[in-house]
C-alpha cells in the first residue's frame, strides 16, 4: 500500500470516527437535555379578571391553533408527507419560520384575528416562548397581553435541539398552550397526556391539557384546553389520551359541572374527510374519531362550513391541498350549543383556521 493511500486511508477513518463520536455526543445530549414535566402542576392566572359569569348565561369561545408563527400559506413542513391523486408522493420543506419577519406578519394577523372576534375564552396551540423554529419571537407574551383577558400558559413543548432537517434545523423549542379568559379563573392546572416510548420521546411534544375552572353559580365552567398527538402511526397514543380525558370529562360530569374540552385534536371530528374538494389522497397522519369513544354525557361541537386545518406537505391552493376539521370542541349536555362556526381566513396566518363557538350555560 503506497503512503499516499495509507494517508488517504487514516484520514477516511478518523473521519468517520469523529463522525460517530459527534453522533453519540448529540445522542447524549439530547438523553441528558430530557425531562417530562409531572402531572397535575399548578398554574398561574396572569392578569386575573374580576368578571364572574351568570348561570342562563350566553358566551363565546374560540380555538385557533396558531402554527408558531410560521405557516403562511406558501410554507411547508418537514415532517409533513402527502400523496397526490395521481399517485405522486410529496414532502414539506422547512423545519422552521422562513424569517423572523414572516413569524412576527403571521402573529400580528392571528392577533388581529382574535381581538376582532372578542370572544368571552380563547384557546390558542402551538405558542412559542423562546424558539429557534420561530426565530425567538416571544409569542406567549403578545398573545397573554391581549387586552382584556386573564390568560393560562402549560407549557407543552421543551425540546432538545434538533438538527434535523440538515437544510433546514427545528432547533431548541420552548413552546405551550395559551388560554384566554374575559372572566375570573378560580384555578388552573396542567396534566400530563401519555407519551410515546422509544427515542422520539425525546424530541416530540410534551403533550398536555390545562383544565381551567371558572365559578358558575352554583357549579364551575371547567374549561380543558388541549393539544393532541399528531404523526402516531396506528393511532395508539392517541387513544391512551382519549381515555385520560375521558376520565376527567367523566369525574367532571358525575360533580354537575359545565364542561367544555377544545383544542386541536389531530382527529377528524366531523367526518369531514372528502368533504372539502383536494387533489390529495387522505394523508397518514390522519386519525378519524369514533364519537361512540366519548364519555357519557358529551357531545361534539365542529363546523363543516370550511375546513379547520391543511396538510402542509405542499403550499396551500384551495380545492388541491387536502384539508379536513380537527379543531373543535367537546361539550356536556348541560351546555346548549348555539352555533359553531369555522373563520374561513384561507389559512392565512396559520395551516388552522380558528373556529369560534356561542353557547349557554343551563340554569
Amino acid at each position: 500500500m503506497g503512503k499516499a493511500v495509507k494517508i488517504t486511508a487514516i484520514a477516511l477513518v478518523s473521519l468517520i470516527g469523529a463522525m460517530l463520536l459527534a453522533v453519540g455526543i448529540y445522542v447524549l445530549y439530547v438523553v441528558c437535555q430530557y425531562s417530562r414535566i409531572e402531572d397535575n402542576v399548578a398554574l398561574t392566572v396572569e392578569n386575573n379578571r374580576s368578571e364572574t359569569l351568570d348561570a342562563g348565561g350566553v358566551y363565546s369561545i374560540m380555538t385557533y391553533n396558531m402554527g408558531f408563527g410560521a405557516y403562511s400559506p406558501d410554507y411547508t413542513f418537514f415532517m409533513d408527507a402527502g400523496i397526490m391523486a395521481d399517485g405522486s408522493k410529496t414532502r414539506g420543506k422547512y423545519g422552521k419560520a422562513v424569517s423572523r419577519a414572516a413569524v412576527e406578519r403571521n402573529l400580528s394577523g392571528t392577533l388581529g384575528v382574535i381581538a376582532a372576534e372578542s370572544c368571552d375564552f380563547v384557546f390558542v396551540q402551538e405558542v412559542d416562548e423562546d424558539a429557534s423554529r420561530s426565530h425567538h419571537v416571544n409569542q406567549r407574551a403578545a398573545v397573554s397581553a391581549l387586552d382584556g383577558y386573564g390568560s393560562v400558559y402549560a407549557e407543552n413543548f421543551h425540546s432538545a435541539y434538533l438538527f434535523y432537517p440538515f437544510n433546514d434545523p427545528h432547533g431548541k423549542s420552548d413552546a405551550g398552550i395559551v388560554t384566554l379568559s374575559k372572566y375570573a379563573v378560580t384555578s388552573a392546572v396542567r396534566r400530563s397526556f401519555p407519551l410515546a416510548d422509544g427515542f422520539s420521546k425525546y424530541l416530540d411534544l410534551d403533550r398536555c391539557f390545562s383544565v381551567s375552572r371558572l365559578d358558575a353559580g352554583d357549579r364551575e365552567l371547567v374549561l380543558i384546553h388541549l393539544h393532541m398527538s399528531a404523526y402516531d402511526k396506528g393511532g395508539v397514543i392517541r387513544a391512551q389520551q382519549l381515555s385520560m380525558l375521558n376520565a376527567v370529562l367523566r369525574a367532571e360530569y358525575e360533580a354537575g359541572n359545565y364542561v367544555i374540552a377544545g383544542g386541536d385534536f389531530n382527529h377528524d371530528i366531523a367526518n369531514s374527510d372528502g368533504l372539502f374538494p383536494s387533489k390529495q389522497q387522505k394523508p397518514d397522519w390522519l386519525a378519524t374519531f369514533d364519537a361512540a369513544d366519548l364519555a357519557e354525557g358529551y357531545a361534539i361541537a365542529a363546523a363543516t362550513n370550511a375546513p379547520s386545518c391543511r396538510g402542509c406537505d405542499i403550499a396551500y391552493e384551495k380545492d388541491v391541498t387536502y384539508t379536513v376539521v380537527v379543531d373543535g370542541f367537546m361539550v356536556s349536555d348541560n351546555i346548549e350549543v348555539i352555533g359553531v362556526e369555522n373563520k374561513d381566513l384561507q389559512f392565512a396566518y396559520s395551516d388552522h383556521n380558528p373556529v369560534v363557538m356561542r353557547f349557554r350555560l343551563k340554569a
